[in-house]
């Protein structure tokens, strides 16, 4: 029981540890050849939007939205994968079932 007990604190310290890495993460993600650029934390929360004049100055709002989706969705899979690499370092590649 005891053991257990341990194991637990363990899994709560790395878990901690994990959070800890993934909130001070910030990654970007662009689209357009960099026409827009998403900062986002590891914590997945948006810090910063960048669009250049080129992409507002056409007129095409679609071709902008598609833009600012995709730097979006790129910067969320940068996220992932640091998330991924931090759980598999930490565990040392153990494949813990529903660790990613």
């Amino acid at each position: 029981m005891k053991n257990m007990q341990q194991m637990m604190k363990q899994a709560q310290q790395m878990q901690e540890k994990i959070q800890k890495q993934m909130a001070e993460l910030s990654v970007e993600g662009s689209a357009g050849g960099g026409m827009v650029t998403v900062r986002m934390s590891g914590l997945k929360q948006v810090l910063e939007v960048k669009i250049e004049s080129e992409a507002v100055s056409s007129g095409d709002i679609e071709m902008l939205q598609d833009l600012v989706l995709a730097a979006f969705t790129e910067a969320s899979r940068k996220v992932d994968e640091a998330m991924a690499g931090q759980i598999g370092g930490l565990t040392g590649g153990l494949g813990i079932p529903g660790l990613m």
